[in-house]
C-alpha cells in the first residue's frame, strides 16, 4: 500500500474537487430545457390562436384531435419540467429558492435517478399512446405500414416500461453487495 504524502493528497484533492465542480456543465442543459419549454407554452398558445375562428364549425372529431393534441403538449412539457426540476436537483444542486415555497411540486427533492427513469418512460408511453390515438383518429391519413410502426413502437415503449419497472423492482428486492 503506497502512503500518501503531502503533496499527493493536495492533488488529489484538486482533482476531487474540479471533478466534483464538474456538475456545473449541466446547468446550462437545464437553462434550455427551461427555455424549450417556453418554446413549447408558445406552440400551444399559437396553435389555440390559430384554431379560434374555427372552432364553432370544427366537427367533434376535428375537435378531439386539437384536444388530443394539446394534451400530448401538456405531457411533452411536464416530461421537460420533471427532467429539469429532477435533474438539476439530483445532479447539480438543490434549488433553495423552491424549498419554503408554497408552490412547489410535492415529487421535488423526492424523485431519485430511479424514479426519474419510471416517470421517463411513463410520460413516453402515455404520449405514444396519444400519438397513436391521433392516428385512429384520422385514419384517412395514415397508411397502414405508418399505424403498423406507430402501434410497433408503442408497444416497444411499453415493453421498455415494464421491463425497467421489472428490473428496478428486483434491484429493490435484492441486498447491496458493499
Amino acid at each position: 500500500m503506497i502512503k500518501k504524502t503531502g503533496a499527493l493528497k493536495n492533488i488529489e484533492k484538486k482533482i476531487e474537487t474540479s471533478m466534483f465542480a464538474s456538475r456545473w456543465f449541466m446547468a446550462p442543459v437545464y437553462i434550455v430545457l427551461s427555455i424549450s419549454l417556453a418554446i413549447i407554452m408558445l406552440k400551444v398558445v399559437q396553435e389555440f390562436v390559430h384554431n379560434i375562428p374555427i372552432f364553432v364549425s370544427m366537427d367533434m372529431r376535428n375537435l378531439l384531435l386539437f384536444v388530443l393534441h394539446i394534451i400530448d403538449m401538456a405531457l411533452i412539457g411536464n416530461l421537460v419540467l420533471m427532467i429539469l426540476f429532477s435533474g438539476y436537483e439530483n445532479f447539480v444542486s438543490k434549488m433553495e429558492s423552491a424549498k419554503d415555497n408554497a408552490d412547489k411540486p410535492s415529487w421535488m427533492g423526492k424523485i431519485d435517478f430511479s424514479g426519474l427513469k419510471l416517470k421517463l418512460i411513463a410520460s413516453i408511453v402515455a404520449i405514444s399512446g396519444i400519438n397513436l390515438l391521433e392516428s385512429f383518429m384520422d385514419l384517412g391519413t395514415q397508411s397502414d405500414r405508418d399505424l403498423r410502426w406507430q402501434i410497433i413502437i408503442h408497444l416497444v415503449f411499453l415493453v421498455s416500461g415494464v421491463l425497467l419497472a421489472l428490473m428496478d423492482y428486483i434491484s429493490g428486492k435484492t441486498p447491496n453487495s458493499y
